[in-house]
């Protein structure tokens, strides 16, 4: 009997271990397939090719927690090479992963690669897209929604439903069309509308065509919900609003804000925001979303406007009369400037709260470099139409620039990027910011462009402490916010204007710096900033090691072996059903 008891309770020993192994695995890493393939589809009433995600426009939205590890295997399923990237979700230690050209070979056609990397110490909201060949102006994005672990406090009452909202301009040529529009020198010109969510607009007078297929979002009377509100679009700053609703601001891209009401906001190009909306209004008939474009002449651009419908689960009838009022500052450009200083950090919320150099008082930390980027309008550099920071017009090198410092090839880049704008003429350059690792650094970006732009930093968010119009000068940082400016990865410069940000180098990698306008973005509006620990780091402490799964290209692509069939994600999806095999195995032996 003590022989039986003993290899009972081994193999329960067994059992739970295996057990404890499996749920701890699963609650650590979310796994995702996503295919990339062209479908047909007519958002604005005319067929055309558009980019899917397993099939779907917009791709299906990824939901993970704080900490969890994230593993998409990506098929690429266009006819030309493709990158995912994932904006706001800071990669830490792991720019192999960031799915730009100056940190990923690209995957070609009919091949997949696995992206695999930590959602560390974040939460809030992002979304994903394809980053190379202007693809995002015909679709594959998606939503990317990080949740708090429930250990930490939400700094509002937990919603009674998330709802995810995608903006963006929208034009009927696919996006082979407009960058060889941009190719030859050509303007894309005004889009021919506004989507949310993959839809066209709702037939709120008679300008809007039969037969559009629109974006109804259900709700119920009396209920909160935390909405998700990207613009995923070109080129167009786009003011969201929702008729006879407050939109309490809660969070954007990463980090809990002060909780202000607003009854629209704009959201530029890259942005995203989450609001607490609640449903407090009578059920009498269905209201407005509207997401409108801005800084453009409003009476020739109206049929470029973006109509869904909020839908009441006892509404009693259709939304009809007119949609509600962008803001009414044509004359006051103070207005959008006032708007976009107020969003201020949440210094009460638990949790993703930035902490440079190990203190929350990030205007006390000792400014190490300072580096302006002035864009211009498009120029013709080489007789090609060029658009420039600093009077660099980047071009990407052939090998990524971590793959080129690992296996050492010479002449792929050159650390000599300007700090200051060139004063001769403007030129092609693989040129890169040489940053130094834990640097707290000053960027100003200069916008003498005619438009207004969105500037986005890959693997970091910065404080937004210094917006306005005019040419910055040293004496401007006397009207920085130095106590509780927000941090965020994407941020807006008025035409004619500068906003001054401050970011803490520390974490090490290749970070792609870029104009967030698809139109200024292509024609070579970036850099990278390279950030690397001069110190050795045989424990990986500060960064990851290339992943065994790299693709090779440019000088390396000698290097490449055929693809396998079989990816990451799908061994780890194999590696839990061996885990289950097992521990059925196990339950029978016990029996």
């Amino acid at each position: 009997m003590a022989i039986v008891g003993s290899n009972v309770l081994f193999c329960v020993s067994l059992i739970i271990f295996y057990m404890f192994g499996l749920c701890f695995t699963e609650d650590a890493s979310r796994f995702f397939d996503f295919e990339l393939s062209y479908v047909t589809a007519s958002p604005l009433g005319v067929p055309q090719q558009v980019i899917a995600v397993n099939g779907k426009f917009p791709g299906p939205t990824i939901n993970v927690t704080t900490n969890e590890h994230v593993i998409v295997n990506v098929k690429n399923k266009l006819d030309e090479n493709a990158l995912l990237t994932w904006p706001g979700v800071q990669m830490r230690r792991t720019s192999w992963q960031d799915g730009v050209l100056g940190t990923n070979c690209p995957i070609p056609p009919g091949w997949n690669w696995t992206y695999n990397f930590q959602v560390k110490d974040q939460i809030g909201s992002f979304f994903y897209f394809p980053s190379l060949n202007f693809q995002r102006a015909s679709g594959g994005f998606g939503s990317f929604v990080i949740t708090n672990r429930k250990v930490i406090s939400l700094p509002f009452k937990m919603p009674d439903g998330d709802i995810v909202i995608s903006i963006g301009d929208w034009y009927t040529r696919n996006h082979t069309a407009l960058r060889t529009a941009l190719d030859s020198g050509k303007e894309l010109g005004m889009p021919d509308g506004v989507l949310i969510n993959g839809k066209g607009p709702y037939q709120y007078n008679a300008s809007v065509p039969d037969g559009i297929d629109y974006e109804t979002v259900n709700v119920d009377p009396g209920k909160t919900y935390q909405i998700h509100v990207h613009n995923v679009g070109v080129s167009t700053c786009l003011n969201f609003r929702i008729q006879n609703h407050n939109l309490l601001l809660a969070e954007t891209e990463g980090y809990y804000t002060q909780q202000n009401n607003f009854t629209s906001i704009d959201i530029h190009v890259g942005q995203s925001y989450s609001f607490l909306v609640t449903m407090d209004q009578n059920a009498s008939s269905d209201y407005y979303i509207v997401a409108s474009p801005r800084f453009v002449n409003q009476t020739v651009w109206q049929r470029v406007t973006g109509v869904a419908i909020l839908h009441y689960s006892n509404s009693k009838g259709k939304a009809n009369g007119s949609l509600p009022d962008p803001p009414n500052d044509f004359y006051d450009k103070s207005y959008v400037v006032n708007q976009a200083i107020s969003i201020r950090q949440n210094g009460s919320a638990s949790g993703a709260r930035p902490n440079p150099q190990g203190s929350f008082h990030y205007g006390q930390i000792n400014v190490t470099d300072t580096i302006v980027l002035k864009s211009v309008p498009p120029t013709m550099i080489n007789g090609k139409l060029r658009a420039t920071l600093n009077g660099i017009s980047f071009v990407n090198p052939d090998t990524p620039i971590r793959l080129a410092d690992n296996y050492n090839v010479k002449g792929d880049y050159k650390l000599d990027f300007p700090r200051r704008p060139l004063n001769g003429p403007p030129r092609l350059a693989r040129s890169v910011i040489n940053a130094t690792y834990k640097g707290f650094v000053q960027i100003v970006l200069q916008n003498n462009d005619t438009v207004v732009q969105s500037f986005h930093m890959d693997g970091y968010s910065f404080f937004v402490v210094g917006m306005a119009y005019g040419e910055w000068t040293e004496t401007s940082n006397g009207s920085y916010n130095k106590w509780d400016a927000i941090a965020r990865s994407t941020t807006q410069v008025f035409p004619g204007g500068w906003t001054a940000i401050l970011v803490s180098l520390d974490n090490v990698g290749v970070w792609n710096l870029r104009a967030e306008n698809l139109d200024r973005w292509y024609l070579g509006q970036e850099t990278y900033m390279r950030v690397i620990n001069p110190e050795a780091d045989p424990s990986n402490k500060t960064e990851f090691p290339m992943p065994d799964n790299a693709l090779f290209c440019g000088a390396l692509s000698n290097l490449q072996k055929p693809q396998k069939s079989s990816s990451a994600a799908g061994n780890s999806k194999l590696s839990h059903l061996l885990l289950l095999a097992i521990l059925s195995f196990l339950i029978l032996m016990c029996l």
